[in-house]
């Protein structure tokens, strides 16, 4: 009798759980399932995180475009000029994201900074007129030397500015040959923009700078591929000439770069081409991103 009341309590203590537990094997196998999940898992929430970041740049480009739009509606149908004094000094004072007190580069940084108080869109850009900085992070090179603040305060976007935010498309504002300071005095009229939901207004945008290690640095400008002038074999129209431009689209969103059109509807653009002759540079210029989308021209970025 008492040994079968010994058995009975041993039952009683290994179904209570008194002396069970996870074999090492068990514990194994728990941990390698939770592995899985979360590599598994990982990828999905990085592309969730990514394409979140990405929704907020657009809205960040929307809302440049809306400000444009509201500068032009209160000054006689133009566009805010990219940069209206470019050709003086070090290239001039003045940008749509802001006005700056040194027109050189100077050695106290502060001159070197654009104030965005003062741009000609901080009327309607909110939070004392700054541009929203693109979310997807970028470590912009921010010294004191002579071309690494060179654009600093454009949030990471760049300006159309050969299509949109000058006259370069205009024959009658330089004469034929010349990079007239008239060119950049304002932009486009709204309706001189023939194709507005194929004519980029603003994207992302970096320029590479140094000779190794290279390094990114503020651009407020969407380049167009080919620079612009009077066409030579027709007198009075504009036309691509073959002297390339830098490369200033920055593809920083799993190798894609946002893009907000003149019609006002924004979208990403996958990376098409560089122009750049140099094989090696080319090379650095693919490895950091920067280049251009679309045709091998300025077609979307010509307002005709």
């Amino acid at each position: 009798m008492v040994g079968v009341l010994t058995t009975h309590r041993s039952r009683i203590r290994g179904r209570c759980g008194v002396r069970a537990a996870f074999t090492l094997i068990e514990l194994l196998v728990v941990v390698a399932v939770i592995a899985v999940l979360i590599s598994i898992l990982l990828p999905g929430l990085s592309a969730a995180r990514a394409m979140a970041r990405s929704a907020v740049c657009k809205s960040n480009l929307r809302q440049l475009h809306t400000a444009n739009l509201t500068y032009a509606n209160e000054n006689d149908d133009y566009y805010v000029a990219a940069a209206a004094d470019l050709t003086a000094g070090y290239g001039g004072r003045c940008r749509w994201h802001g006005v700056r007190e040194s027109e050189e580069a100077d050695s106290d940084p502060e001159k070197n900074h654009f104030d965005a108080a003062k741009g000609p869109l901080a009327g309607s850009l909110g939070r004392a007129g700054q541009v929203k900085m693109c979310p997807e992070f970028v470590p912009f090179a921010r010294d004191a030397a002579e071309y690494n603040v060179y654009e600093e305060g454009t949030g990471g976007y760049g300006y159309n500015q050969r299509g949109v935010g000058s006259r370069r498309y205009d024959l009658d504002y330089y004469p034929r040959g010349s990079l007239s300071d008239r060119t950049f005095t304002v932009g486009m009229r709204t309706t001189e923009i023939t194709r507005p939901g194929a004519t980029v207004m603003f994207t992302d945008a970096a320029v590479l700078e140094g000779t190794g290690p290279h390094y990114l640095i503020e651009y407020s400008f969407a380049e167009a591929p080919y620079w612009v002038d009077e066409d030579w074999w027709n007198p009075g129209q504009i036309a691509e000439t073959s002297m390339t431009s830098k490369p200033s689209i920055h593809f920083r969103h799993r190798d894609k770069a946002n893009v907000v059109w003149c019609d006002g509807h924004a979208n990403e653009q996958s990376f098409a081409f560089t122009n750049e002759m140099d094989p090696k540079y080319a090379r650095e210029l693919e490895r950091h991103k920067i280049g251009w989308f679309g045709p091998d021209s300025n077609v979307l970025f010509d307002p005709k």
